[in-house]
């Protein structure tokens, strides 16, 4: 069958080419001065600018393209809304000054004594609200569940596990505590608590609508914990896994109290601002060796390693 096409195709081959050839020279004896006009079939997108055409600026080519009948698209800087957390932390809680201590009569101290009976009001009426939607909540339980959760959120982010992360921390605080870990490794263990858990504050925000409500509470947590942050080579950067330390923190929890299914997560932390520094990151610094020519031998040039001071980087 194949054969029989090709021969087939064999015979029709000398004779379509001659009647070409005949159309061809047909056309010249008639048309002897005809010219050939090249036929653009494709359609070009982009025409390159003229040759000494000064740059337009983007007015320019937006009353160009008015004039010529064509309105240019509106660009939106459009952000992505969601709506299971809040985006920050609505009256956060002023720490007192020494960690609740009694401090002098004085105008400071006069000042947070103020702001923290002004919060504590606050903070009742907040509890009632988020206990109508959520008859669970108590602020004897509550400590106690919410400690838990801190030590669940950071175990599953010491083994990088993203989807108990998730369900333990909110939109809001997760890329904060997964920030700048690509490359590290974290070492966190939690000890013990030095004082119980308690709640120090509450509100019950709305966004979006009035009838849309969020429960946040600040949690005080004073305990021992061991941090030790390596890098990528292995080299210690931060704190230590041997050396435990006392940590002074003010949590905040969140629940969307709309949703049926919403749970307790950690939202953020409060940072007084009479905290102590952190402690400087500590990189280490590659010392260069001397030059050697292709005869030369390390051992034999007994060279010495100079011992340089420690260089530290604040974060």
């Amino acid at each position: 069958m194949a054969s029989s096409i090709c021969r087939t195709l064999k015979l029709f081959q000398p004779t379509t080419c001659h009647n070409l050839k005949s159309a061809v020279a047909l056309l010249d004896v008639r048309f002897p001065q005809s010219t050939v006009v090249p036929i653009r079939s494709k359609k070009r997108y982009f025409i390159p600018p003229k040759v000494g055409m000064k740059q337009r600026t983007q007015d320019e080519i937006e009353a160009q393209a008015r004039a010529s009948g064509m309105v240019p698209r509106q660009e939106y800087m459009e952000r992505a809304i969601n709506i299971a957390c809040t985006a920050g932390i609505f009256d956060p809680y002023v720490p007192p000054e020494g960690d609740a201590r009694l401090s002098t009569l004085s105008k400071e101290g006069l000042k947070q004594r103020t702001e923290q009976l002004r919060q504590s009001a606050g903070s009742q009426l907040a509890i009632r609200k988020i206990k109508e939607h959520d008859s669970e909540f108590t602020t004897k339980e509550f400590p106690t569940r919410a400690q838990e959760i801190f030590i669940e959120a950071h175990s599953a982010l010491t083994q990088f596990d993203k989807v108990k992360l998730h369900s333990l921390v909110t939109e809001r605080c997760y890329p904060e505590m997964v920030r700048g870990n690509r490359y590290k490794t974290i070492r966190w263990r939690f000890i013990e608590s030095l004082e119980p858990p308690r709640v120090v504050h509450a509100r019950c925000p709305d966004m979006v609508s009035k009838g849309n409500l969020y429960g946040q509470v600040t949690l005080r947590m004073h305990s021992r914990q061991t941090l030790a942050v390596y890098d990528r080579f292995g080299r210690l950067m931060l704190g230590d896994e041997e050396e435990p330390r006392d940590v002074l923190e003010y949590l905040v929890l969140e629940r969307h109290l709309v949703n049926p299914y919403g749970r307790w997560r950690l939202h953020g932390k409060i940072v007084p601002a009479w905290a102590p520094p952190k402690d400087p990151i500590i990189k280490s610094v590659m010392i260069p060796g001397p030059k050697l020519k292709p005869e030369e031998e390390f051992e034999e040039l007994n060279y010495e390693v100079p011992r340089p001071k420690a260089v530290q980087w604040n974060k």
